[in-house]
């Protein structure tokens, strides 16, 4: 008897776009991980760019042939085939999304699609909403699924306390529409991998 693989948890995987020293958004994403396993819809999991430490992009090949030589493309591979759904976690810089992040996103290319992508936005006045939009261009053409429902954290500075991440209710409420969308999604573009649609 074989299992039913739509019957299994989804996962969600929080990737950590930042990795400069003095960062805050590890902390954010701490906090936010914490809300994805209070909402009790996902199995979460994190990935900190940093401590992952993607060299900048040395595959010979194109992502698409997934014809990876080195270990840790094969690595971020496992991970990112096996999420049903993704949260990036990023801030501002000068007007785009970090380097690491989009990086990170052209070491591959099979493994995002028909997956849902949503964003926490952090920074100043802007709460990151630039690079936002501009990543959700870039999950696009990956062919993933980027949502409409945001979490925004402008003057982010002011919220964290002793390295960690004090959310107001506008964060806790966003935070929740977010993850009630992407169960909704990743429900139906897990079947449409599977080829139940």
């Amino acid at each position: 008897m074989t299992s039913d693989p739509s019957a299994a948890p989804l996962t969600l995987t929080t990737v950590v776009g930042s990795t400069r020293p003095g960062r805050v958004g590890r902390s954010v994403a701490d906090w936010f991980t914490a809300r994805v396993t209070e909402h009790g819809r996902f199995a979460s999991r994190l990935v900190d760019l940093r401590e992952l430490a993607l060299p900048f992009f040395d595959e010979p090949h194109p992502p698409a042939l997934r014809r990876y030589t080195q270990s840790h493309t094969h690595a971020w591979s496992r991970i990112v085939d096996a999420s049903d759904a993704f949260v990036f976690v990023t801030p501002e810089y000068n007007g785009g999304f970090p380097a690491s992040l989009k990086n990170a996103w052209d070491f591959l290319a099979v493994e995002w699609q028909h997956k849902p992508a949503g964003f926490v936005g952090y920074g100043g006045v802007s709460a990151g909403t630039r690079a936002v939009q501009m990543g959700k261009s870039v999950v696009a053409n990956l062919r993933m699924l980027p949502i409409g429902p945001t979490v925004s954290i402008p003057f982010v500075d002011e919220r964290v306390e002793d390295g960690a991440f004090r959310p107001g209710k506008i964060h806790e409420r966003a935070a929740e529409r977010m993850l009630d969308e992407l169960v909704r999604t990743a429900t139906v573009m897990r079947r449409l991998r599977g080829g139940d649609l």
